[in-house]
């Protein structure tokens, strides 16, 4: 279960202090699927980088699966990231030195697998995601569709508790974005992930098993 109590950030600015989130609170049931929705501003990417531990909340406290993410030491937070999350962002965010094979068998490498599982894990991966012939490729020679499943299988590599993306279809035409929809929902299910989706695709909202709708850093109340 992840519960979120009454978190708020805020970022200061040469415009001055901007409210990203205001006292925002919810809980996800282990295993289930949210899309987090809103306007452009709306605090979509910090909720999922606060919830990533990636930004630390001014005030409230978020519990992963029983851990206080952001009570623990810098030390023990990365290693909690590391074994426990995987992120999708919304441009790939591939390192551009490492072919695909190396980009995806990073993180499993972060979480000590030996050479031989690493090897067996990326090619099962590449299979599933339909890139069977990319492993040596660089990130540059991919399309954008390619490209984004490529980190959706990088995220997934460890089989991580909880799966973080951030408009993962922004920049994909409707055909490819569908594709790569489908292709994460039935990797996170297959791998048991609870998934956060900040998006605007309506496909991601009617798949997911809650929504959360953000406006202006609050959750936006329901009329009535």
């Amino acid at each position: 279960m992840i519960r979120v109590q009454g978190i708020s950030k805020e970022y200061r600015s040469g415009r001055g202090q901007i409210q990203a989130l205001t006292d925002v609170s919810f809980t996800i049931e282990k295993n289930n699927t949210v899309a987090v929705f809103g306007k452009s501003g709306s605090g979509k990417t910090t909720l999922l980088y606060c919830l990533g531990g990636l930004e630390r909340p001014e005030r409230g406290k978020i519990t992963c699966f029983g851990v206080e993410i952001h009570s623990l030491s810098e030390k023990a937070l990365c290693l909690f990231q590391r074994r426990n999350i995987g992120f999708v962002f919304q441009h790939g965010n591939l390192l551009s030195y490492l072919t695909v094979y190396e980009n995806i068998a990073f993180s499993l490498a972060l979480n000590n697998f030996d050479g031989k599982t690493i090897a067996k894990r990326v090619h099962e991966l590449l299979e599933k995601v339909g890139l069977a012939e990319t492993g040596p490729a660089l990130p540059h020679e991919l399309s954008g569709g390619e490209v984004q499943r490529v980190s959706v299988a990088r995220a997934i590599a460890h089989s991580p508790q909880m799966l973080l993306a951030d408009e993962p279809t922004a920049s994909l035409d409707t055909d490819t974005g569908r594709d790569l929809v489908q292709l994460m929902f039935n990797m996170g299910r297959e791998h048991g992930c609870t998934m956060i989706i900040a998006t605007h695709d309506q496909e991601i909202i009617n798949l997911a098993d809650a929504f959360l709708p953000l406006r202006d850093g609050k959750i936006e109340k329901e009329d009535g």
